[in-house]
């Protein structure tokens, strides 16, 4: 057993040999920082001061070589092998907040766009569903599998659950979504789950979604809208073509009425009848073409891996601080290839 001392906060817990370090710290009580639990977000980083760990599955998706040349490491793909001494300051910050693992019922299924679909899924009457804006659920299937997605409602409106899913080719679940689930459906989930949530800052805030990563972005803004905003808001949110903003309207509609939020669509391959005239590329270059100086706010990214890991790669490049970007990464779960559990929502 060795035993993993947490700065600056001090707290220690003790992990057994080959034991992952995310599990064994949440197993014990500590609050520490994660997300997708697969390898790919990097919520879940920290900073060896002393000793050694390694990855028996293998490096990390999302842990960059820099990463690794400053000490960084992914607990929740790690095991101790002395014992430790790590800088994670995120740890005690997240609110107490009970996961429960409840019966839903499937209220009302839409089609936001020819492959997302909005699920509204209601909660037993006797039941309420405590989360931080930004967090996700698991719906638990048979065979011990599950699936991640994120929570787009606002944590103050809590009778029902809204989840964004992709239709996945091949993806066993989001097809029985699709072509064969129906309203009053029961399924299973637990949560809420993740550490993506708005921290307490005075800095302003990017907010950068990639496809239905925008969903747990709307939860985030939908909060914000309850509480009244205090600082400037800048939402991006990338996809390829002008038919994937699916919630389009709702976006420009909180762009003109809410005086501290801006809103920018990016267009990654426009189709020729889009006749689209907005911003192209890729959504993090559109950040760093609009922003000078980013070491000054907090960045807020949700959306599938290589987005994430570019626009952190090109965001540390330009001096903004790890400790001030947050991250949500999800991958998709196909009959060949196994989920990454979080939400962001595009978990097949």
């Amino acid at each position: 057993m060795y035993t993993i001392t947490l700065q600056p906060s001090g707290h220690t817990f003790i992990a057994d040999e080959q034991e992952n370090i995310l599990e064994a710290g949440l197993r014990q009580g500590i609050a520490l920082p994660y997300g997708c639990r697969g390898g790919a977000c990097g919520s879940c980083v920290a900073t060896i001061k002393q000793g050694e760990l390694s990855y028996p599955d293998g490096d990390p998706m999302g842990l960059a070589p820099f990463d690794k040349d400053q000490g960084k490491a992914f607990l929740c793909q790690a095991v101790a092998h002395s014992d430790l001494e790590l800088d994670c300051p995120q740890v005690g910050t997240a609110p107490e907040i009970e996961v429960k693992v409840l019966p839903v019922r499937v209220e009302k299924l839409r089609k936001l766009n020819a492959d997302v679909m909005e699920m509204t899924l209601k909660l037993p009457a006797s039941e309420r569903l405590r989360f931080n804006a930004g967090q996700y659920i698991d719906l638990l299937l048979r065979g011990g599998k599950r699936r991640g997605f994120s929570l787009a409602n606002a944590p103050y409106d809590d009778q029902f659950l809204e989840l964004h899913i992709r239709h996945v080719p091949g993806g066993h679940f989001t097809s029985h979504v699709f072509e064969h689930m129906k309203p009053k459906a029961l399924l299973r989930m637990e949560g809420p789950l993740g550490s993506f949530y708005i921290r307490d800052s005075e800095r302003p805030i990017i907010l950068i979604g990639g496809g239905t990563g925008f969903a747990p972005l709307k939860s985030m803004v939908g909060q914000m809208k309850m509480q009244g905003f205090e600082r400037p808001v800048h939402l991006y949110w990338g996809v390829r073509a002008k038919d994937d903003l699916y919630m389009d309207a709702v976006a420009k509609d909180w762009g003109s009425r809410i005086e501290l939020l801006t809103y920018t669509p990016v267009l990654s391959e426009p189709k020729d009848d889009d006749q689209w005239e907005g911003r192209t590329g890729w959504v993090h270059e559109a950040v760093l073409a609009d922003f000078d100086d980013l070491s000054g706010c907090d960045i807020y990214m949700s959306g599938p891996p290589p987005m994430i890991e570019a626009a952190r790669t090109a965001f540390l490049a330009k001096g903004v601080p790890d400790e001030q970007m947050y991250s949500d990464s999800f991958e998709y779960a196909t009959d060949t290839l196994q989920a990454i559990a979080n939400n962001a929502g595009d978990a097949s």
